[in-house]
């Protein structure tokens, strides 16, 4: 075994510090106490424009617009991706998968640091017509994080086709520039149209998502060279995702946001691992679908073998999380409790109560000398489900095409 390299040390002691030095000087409250104020009242005077779009409200603009944030959002992406590895763009898919789970930490941290509160409904008309547009609503509003993932993720599928064609065509560029604008304008439009945000965070979301797309255009192919040839990969990025989530800021109030981020960095982590295992066995070089080497029948039986798989690992990842770890914190004595994942360690206190343990502050948690009784297993459960869902896209599923000679 290879010794660590200074720098992942370096920058895992740099969080850690970062940590421990922001929870004793209450650097998220003090944030909070300069923006939560502004931005609550910007918030409150766009609701008049708010309620001047929804005067165009009908059943056709509700499905429209409720259809395309789902075309965005989170779920959709999930279920997207693994497609984009089995049809040979695999460098695209960890791309868009990393800069995936980057926008939703950088994002959702900054929601749960502002605590700015959604247009209030009524007077404001707020159209949820999936559950996870209900879940959405429960978080904070600034920044939008639809907007922001769009415009990263379009901005950087521009960016990836641009250079990967090497196109030079000033007016194809500039048509595709125009379509990313116009498909981020209408997201925008129909967040405010939906009562989901006002403007001010949408503006927020275009801001943070420019300047996560420009910071991640200057490191992608670092970042793609440590993956795919890198040393002690596998080991630095899961210390990686294991201090990421006591880094993540406390919330005001309780909001889904800490979970989303935890099960996108088990993906991150998955993909990591996997990518980092089997890069020159499957996916260097990998056969690109509308070639002799991987027709339509071939993708579409990748497809039926794929889905049910990775859906298969993710129900056994879940199950084995759950009888694991609780057996390993009794092991090293650490007292858990569940919000939901066992029902036998689901505390008995109130609602309330739980969630204000399970958001209390994470330095605490790290360090384990906190006035907390117990720690959330589900967290743990959660980041084990998801990394074995996303190691299976691009270890075994990849595994099965070949011996299936798909």
């Amino acid at each position: 075994m290879g010794s660590i390299p200074g720098w992942q040390v370096g920058f895992l002691c740099g969080i850690v510090s970062w940590i421990a030095i922001s929870s004793m000087l209450n650097v998220t409250r003090k944030l909070r106490s300069l923006t939560q104020s502004w931005v609550s009242r910007q918030v409150i005077s766009g609701t008049p424009f708010i309620l001047q779009i929804q005067k165009c409200n009908n059943g056709w603009l509700d499905a429209f617009f409720s259809g395309l944030s789902c075309v965005v959002s989170v779920p959709f992406y999930t279920a997207f991706l693994p497609l984009l590895f089995w049809s040979g763009h695999g460098k695209l898919a960890r791309q868009m998968t990393l800069l995936m789970a980057f926008c939703d930490y950088s994002g959702n941290c900054i929601k749960d640091v502002v605590s700015a509160p959604r247009p209030r409904c009524p007077p404001v008309r707020r159209v949820t017509a999936t559950k996870d547009e209900k879940e959405n609503a429960m978080e904070y509003g600034l920044p939008s994080s639809h907007i922001l993932n769009t415009v990263c993720l379009s901005g950087y599928l521009l960016y990836y086709v641009i250079s990967y064609t090497q196109s030079g065509d000033a007016s194809i560029q500039f048509a595709g520039f125009a379509m990313v604008c116009l498909f981020v304008g209408l997201i925008g439009v129909g967040r405010i149209y939906l009562g989901m945000h006002s403007l001010v965070d949408i503006i927020g979301g275009l801001a943070f998502g420019l300047a996560i797309l420009a910071l991640w255009i200057s490191v992608h192919e670092y970042i793609d060279d440590f993956i795919v040839s890198g040393q002690n990969v596998t080991s630095f990025w899961a210390a990686l995702s294991f201090v990421s989530l006591f880094a993540y800021p406390t919330p005001e109030f309780p909001t889904p946001s800490f979970e989303y981020h935890t099960a996108f960095s088990g993906v991150a982590l998955g993909i990591v691992t996997g990518i980092q295992q089997t890069y020159h066995q499957f996916h260097h070089d990998a056969p690109l679908i509308f070639t002799p080497q991987l027709t339509i029948p071939a993708f579409v039986g990748r497809i039926l073998v794929g889905i049910p798989t990775i859906l298969l690992v993710k129900f056994c990842s879940k199950a084995l999380a759950k009888w694991s770890l609780p057996m390993v914190a009794n092991t090293l004595g650490i007292p858990i409790k569940s919000s939901g994942y066992i029902p036998a360690l689901c505390a008995s206190n109130t609602s309330k109560k739980s969630d204000e343990t399970r958001q209390s502050s994470y330095v605490q948690k790290l360090l384990f000398f906190s006035s907390q009784d117990s720690f959330d297993v589900d967290t743990g459960i959660r980041l084990l489900q998801y990394a074995g869902l996303a190691w299976s896209v691009v270890d075994l599923v990849p595994s099965l095409f070949s011996h299936l000679n798909l």
